[in-house]
């Protein structure tokens, strides 16, 4: 298996610009089948995930290929239901086409969805929206069939603003005859970049970004280019990093407004943060202070996927900090980790009680998910000694290259590949 190797206590320095955000890119990919012919989605980031998309993709029917930053999608062989079960157990975001298909093929075949152990993430809220609009599901084991004659425009409200079943609802509303309204929907930047997207291939959709959001069917949608919003937790991750580094860095190609939150707790930790346009700039020259309390929530809420990165810089905050964990409750896997590098962090409940220490030390550390590794990576650059990462196929779900993110702004990271034994 795949490891980073960092040599931490390097003050990260330079420029970068931020690569497409993968929670935007998975749900367009998912709703371009929805157009019959060749779209063009640019700034898709290379990452596993995209990769997984892909395939599911080319078993449905579609040729999809990422050349540099662009997929090419072309749709025009849609004609298989079944989504492999092998491919649906690698990638939550999979659950997106079930949307689509009965858009296109009035019914969809697939497994429970796989993804990373954060807790339990149930699809009720999915199933029982295309319900509502005339679906029937049958579930069997970790089966799921869904089919429709036509879908009907109908009143959702959902009882949680869950950002994946308002974008499923949100992708089968648009070809659905008739009005849909979803009500306590998702209001996440992602979600807005899918209204975007859907509206530029015919749909009618407003409110994406509100708590409510409406969907006037219409007949087809036709193919069309677009480009997918940066990635707000990669721009949150590299800013923590470069705030617990004591460094000093500028992103390019960010939208500072999809970070508000992120941005008013870094500054209270004492980072400087400069924002001209689409350009940032984290300047950290003393140890971090502490916060009180995070508290992570919907958008435009503390997002959950920036607390184990946040947790990292608490840690060697001058001070006391609780981090309250509201979305997730499989989500502090990676304080055992942390802890092993010398962090003091006690956990009760779904609330993490941070005392900062001065320095973290080096030390073999496993990524658990995603962003776990994220933050693990993140301490390892401001440890002191050598830190090694296990399980980093985790990291690269959700991050381009990270050791050439990081090596580019001057962090000692390197990925070692075991050789094969011939």
């Amino acid at each position: 298996m795949e490891k980073l190797v960092i040599e931490g206590g390097k003050p990260l320095s330079g420029a970068i610009r931020i690569h497409g955000a993968k929670n935007a890119a998975l749900p367009i990919l998912a709703a371009s089948i929805m157009a019959k012919g060749t779209i063009m989605i640019q700034n898709v980031p290379d990452l596993s995930d995209i990769h997984v998309m892909l395939g599911i993709l080319r078993a449905l029917g579609c040729q999809a290929e990422l050349k540099g930053d662009a997929v090419i999608v072309n749709t025009h062989g849609v004609h298989q239901f079944h989504i492999p079960e092998s491919l649906m157990s690698q990638m939550r975001s999979s659950i997106f086409l079930m949307g689509p298909m009965l858009s296109r093929l009035g019914k969809v075949e697939l497994y429970q969805p796989g993804g990373c152990a954060i807790g339990e993430r149930k699809i009720d809220l999915h199933l029982q929206g295309l319900a509502a609009m005339g679906a029937s599901i049958e579930e069997s084991g970790n089966k799921i069939v869904c089919t429709v004659d036509e879908l009907e425009g109908a009143e959702i409200v959902l009882d949680y603003p869950s950002v994946g079943a308002t974008e499923n609802i949100m992708m089968a509303a648009v070809t659905a005859r008739g009005m849909t309204t979803i009500t306590n929907a998702a209001r996440e930047p992602e979600i807005q970049d899918l209204q975007n997207f859907l509206n530029a291939m015919g749909a009618k959709i407003i409110g994406a970004g509100t708590d409510t959001i409406t969907i006037e069917g219409v007949r087809e949608l036709i193919p069309c280019s677009y480009r997918i919003i940066p990635d707000r937790i990669v721009t949150g991750t590299l800013m923590i990093a470069a705030a617990v580094t004591k460094g000093n860095v500028t992103l390019e190609r960010v939208n500072p407004s999809h970070l508000t939150s992120a941005i008013h707790v870094l500054k209270r930790a004492g980072v400087q943060i400069t924002i001209n346009g689409d350009i940032m700039n984290i300047c950290a020259k003393a140890r971090p202070k502490a916060v009180g309390w995070v508290v992570t929530s919907p958008y435009p809420s503390f997002p959950t996927d920036l607390q184990s990165q946040i947790m990292v810089l608490l840690s060697l905050a001058d001070g006391a900090s609780i981090i309250k964990e509201t979305v997730f409750e499989g989500r502090f896997k990676h304080v055992d980790e942390l802890s092993r590098m010398g962090a003091d962090i006690r956990v009760d409940l779904n609330a993490a009680f941070i005392r900062g220490v001065s320095r973290l030390y080096g030390a073999t550390v496993e990524a658990t998910d995603l962003r776990a590794g994220a933050a693990l990576v993140i301490a390892g650059l401001a440890a002191q000694g050598t830190t090694i990462i296990e399980q980093i196929h985790h990291i690269d779900r959700g991050y381009e290259h990270i050791e050439h993110m990081l090596s580019a702004l001057g962090a000692s990271i390197e990925r070692i590949t075991p050789v094969r034994a011939e």
